[in-house]
């Protein structure tokens, strides 16, 4: 295994274990005013905690990186991770219904283990990522063949056919998530599909068809609902997440109190910030500001310089994911490498809209980030993955070439 090391992408893992050495001084940072006064801990249980975090990401990492590929497309392996992962997910919601001390807000998504909080929608990602790749790239001839037909409708009616078990898993997953309910991962998990699926050789103007057709349907959904019905969205937590994000200051007495605080942090914070650990915001205004609004204490703090450098150290971890994914010579790895990008997009995404009032607050985590052992550790083993995949394809194409060369 010394030959991963000696093609080890350092372009992916110094941001890494950047971003994770900063998560451990912001969440240590934006947790102290609330755990001190909220939870009658010291800040000390929280640094502990993340750090332990951290290692623990890490080592899942290396190990990723070291681990043998054929083991992730071993059938016994696959389907044992998908079926310990869709019990845990029914496990989570039955705990949530006979005690609600595993459910906060209406919601359970965890499992107490001790100390630790695990959250089995975390590894759906992951897993509903090595499920697709495999099966996509088994199956890419079928899917490419149906989709290269003139009949549009025939074409799709056979794909969905050379594939339905798989989306019956994906869908059974996707169900259980939103059964939660978790809206954002549900949603995460629906991208991630989508965008494997595309990369998979399906046509990308029907999935950029289907998704807009889908996006459509959702804000017009949304857009009744509000102008005709805002009592329904007003009977359920989500739903009263939904309206603050549209009436916040409405609302800032409750669901608005979140992104209303948020947005004078952000404002407070200015471009250059007010300093390390000087945030007003994060001592009782922003309820657990070290989770997904840790975003709002790093702008506070750090000012709209320090938050474009975290978002910008993410999304040049996911075009370096892309990247390697557009030169793998290995369909299954091109397929993990965007599932694996679109991942960490995506909750990029809906992290940094919450906080900034542009999307709804779905208690999505800020990648490697905000404080949480599930999000982080799985997160981690993603990137072990990206680098052993990387480091296969950079010794293939030194490989290649001196072949070329000796003949």
């Amino acid at each position: 295994m010394a030959w991963k090391l000696r093609h080890m992408d350092y372009l992916i893992l110094i941001p890494y274990l950047a971003l994770c050495v900063f998560s451990v001084v912001m969440v240590v940072d934006a947790s102290y005013s609330w755990v001190t006064v909220q939870y009658r801990q010291t800040a000390a249980s929280y640094l502990i905690k993340q750090v332990s975090f951290v290692i623990g990401g890490i080592f899942l990492a290396f190990l990723a990186m070291f681990s043998n590929r054929n083991l992730w497309r071993k059938k016994w392996f696959l389907y044992g991770l998908l079926g310990l992962t869709i019990f845990l997910l029914m496990l989570v919601l039955v705990l949530g219904k006979i005690n609600p001390e595993f459910s906060a807000n209406g919601a359970s998504a965890w499992i107490p283990i001790g100390p630790f909080h695990l959250q089995p929608g975390e590894i759906a990602k992951l897993v509903v990522i090595l499920y697709m790749a495999d099966i996509m790239s088994m199956r890419q001839k079928t899917i490419s063949v149906v989709t290269a037909s003139t009949n549009t409708l025939y074409s799709y009616g056979k794909t969905i056919m050379a594939t339905f078990g798989p989306f019956l898993i994906l869908v059974t997953m996707m169900v259980l998530v939103f059964l939660e309910p978790d809206t954002g991962g549900f949603m995460i998990l629906a991208v991630i599909a989508l965008i494997m699926m595309m990369a998979s050789g399906f046509s990308a103007a029907g999935g950029f068809g289907w998704l807009g057709f889908d996006a459509i349907l959702a804000a017009g959904g949304f857009t009744l609902a509000v102008t005709k019905f805002p009592n329904l969205l007003a009977k359920s937590y989500q739903g009263r997440r939904f309206l603050a994000v549209m009436y916040p200051f409405k609302m800032a007495k409750d669901e608005g109190k979140q992104l209303v605080n948020s947005m004078y942090a952000i404002n407070h914070g200015g471009l250059l910030g007010v300093g390390l650990g000087n945030g007003q915001m994060k001592a009782g205004y922003i309820p657990e500001p070290y989770t997904d609004f840790i975003l709002s204490t790093i702008t506070e703090e750090l000012g709209v310089v320090g938050a474009i450098l975290t978002v910008g150290t993410i999304i040049f971890i996911v075009a370096r994911i892309v990247m390697i994914g557009i030169r793998a010579r290995d369909v299954y790895h091109s397929l993990l490498m965007y599932g694996i990008a679109t991942l960490i997009m995506i909750q990029t995404t809906f992290n940094v809209g919450a906080v900034v009032g542009l999307l709804p607050i779905t208690g999505v985590t800020l990648p490697f980030i905000s404080y949480g052992g599930s999000s982080l550790l799985v997160l981690s083993v993603a990137i072990g993955i990206v680098l052993n995949v990387s480091a296969r394809e950079k010794r293939q194409r030194i490989l290649e070439k001196d072949g070329e060369e000796h003949a």
